[in-house]
């Protein structure tokens, strides 16, 4: 199961890996967000040891949605060594992420 992150902990979860991590921003209200979660919970299984997958709601966790410039939802960020590496925003196939994902592996 994907991991839920928030501003108390974003920073050693995240920036602090050492493994690439899928980061999914989303929001309870999302259409396509909710259409996303599937996806993101089955890498979360399949990327076990290799990636972390974690998400980060939106609505509790303005700073890091503001430090980011996430301004649409679902928003995934993919950070390798505490930096984003590539981004994709709305509703994807799983192909598209796993693609992302393992050119970070």
């Amino acid at each position: 199961m994907a991991t839920e992150v928030n501003e108390a902990n974003f920073e050693e979860i995240v920036l602090k890996s050492d493994r690439p991590v899928l980061v999914d921003f989303w929001a309870e209200w999302c259409g396509p967000c909710r259409l996303m979660t599937p996806i993101v919970e089955e890498l979360s299984t399949e990327y076990a040891g290799k990636a972390l997958i974690v998400k980060v709601d939106v609505d509790n966790n303005n700073s890091i949605s503001a430090q980011y410039g996430i301004r649409n939802i679902p928003t995934i960020l993919f950070f390798k060594n505490g930096q984003v590496a590539d981004k994709q925003v709305g509703a994807v196939a799983k192909s598209s992420l796993v693609n992302k994902l393992n050119a970070l592996l």
